[in-house]
């Protein structure tokens, strides 16, 4: 099958183009920068194309002759505040790819959304829900959509931010510490999207991608700090005080945090509903993996000590 995909070549794409190329799928991935894509191009099966004209009828040139095409784009903050940023890139996007494959004759579409779009205030969940009413409602089209929980692996931008952010402060004052998450492993989230692309009987489903257990924000950072070998303290700040911390950061340079980022986190990111058994796929655990590339697994802690003696 000849894939065309958007938005893989970022974090969860270095997961989704090697899972692809080994279920021998070719596959095409396009870039607004591709001299930052040079690891990505030895791939297998993998050809990185510069695309600076992402309109109806560019999208069509690189879509003739695809059997399929999977938009992984998605961004969690935007220049501005009022949602503007989020449905160019969310919605409008979609629609504009969506578009492209019916005139170049291609029916099916995997979508990889975000678990809760659709649900609470922000426009970051507002715009994700909009991408899937839109899809759903393409009769003409083979969608499936896919709903992961926060993923997490190495290069990840979750558990490696946090792990930075403890190294460089003697304590770190969290906001939303209560948040609810289910953070799955970017490759069970790959080892899903390649069966679901083998699989026309997913044509209409959206899917569930969590991980085996669910944690609140604070037991998420208390366990990058452990993992880390960090110790500093994590201190829980009230909702009032965290809409504050919020608001001034919209202000920030790069947004580390947001006004937006706090309306998502007051919504829970978790299910009891994951469709990764369905696709024998056993989710693994962040005990299991975050350890060895924060740098405090056993394994990674006698290659320092292998280092170290060598130096």
């Amino acid at each position: 099958m000849r894939i065309v995909l958007l938005g893989a070549t970022g974090f969860l794409g270095h997961y989704v183009l090697p899972a692809l190329s080994a279920a021998g799928h070719d596959c095409v991935a396009l870039t607004r920068y591709k001299p930052g894509c040079r690891d990505l191009s030895v791939v297998p099966r993998v050809s990185i194309k510069q695309q600076k004209d992402w309109g109806i009828e560019a999208l069509v040139d690189r879509f003739e002759g695809a059997d399929a095409v999977v938009n992984m784009v998605g961004i969690l903050n935007e220049k501005g505040r009022d949602g503007d940023g989020f449905r160019k890139v969310h919605v409008a996007l979609v629609e504009q790819a969506v578009e492209a494959c019916r005139r170049a004759g291609i029916t099916r579409f995997v979508q990889v959304s975000a678990l809760g779009a659709g649900e609470g205030s922000s426009h970051y969940l507002q715009s994700k829900g909009e991408a899937e009413a839109y899809l759903k409602a393409a009769d003409d089209m083979q969608v499936t959509i896919i709903q992961p929980s926060v993923i997490f692996g190495r290069g990840d931008d979750f558990f490696n931010r946090f792990a930075t952010l403890l190294k460089l402060s003697p304590f770190l004052p969290l906001a939303c510490p209560d948040a609810r998450m289910q953070p799955v492993w970017a490759g069970d989230v790959a080892t899903l999207l390649a069966k679901v692309l083998d699989d026309p009987e997913t044509a209409g489903e959206t899917l569930v991608a969590v991980g085996p257990r669910k944690y609140s924000l604070k037991e998420l950072v208390e366990y990058t700090a452990e993992a880390a070998g960090v110790k500093r303290p994590v201190i829980g700040l009230p909702d009032g005080i965290s809409r504050m911390q919020a608001m001034v950061m919209d202000f920030v340079p790069g947004k580390p945090f947001s006004t937006d980022n706090f309306r998502s986190l007051q919504t829970p990111n978790t299910s009891d509903n994951s469709s990764l058994p369905r696709f024998d796929i056993q989710p693994r655990s962040i005990e299991s993996l975050v350890p060895d590339y924060l740098g405090q697994s056993k394994h990674q802690q006698r290659l320092d000590a292998s280092r170290r003696q060598s130096r």
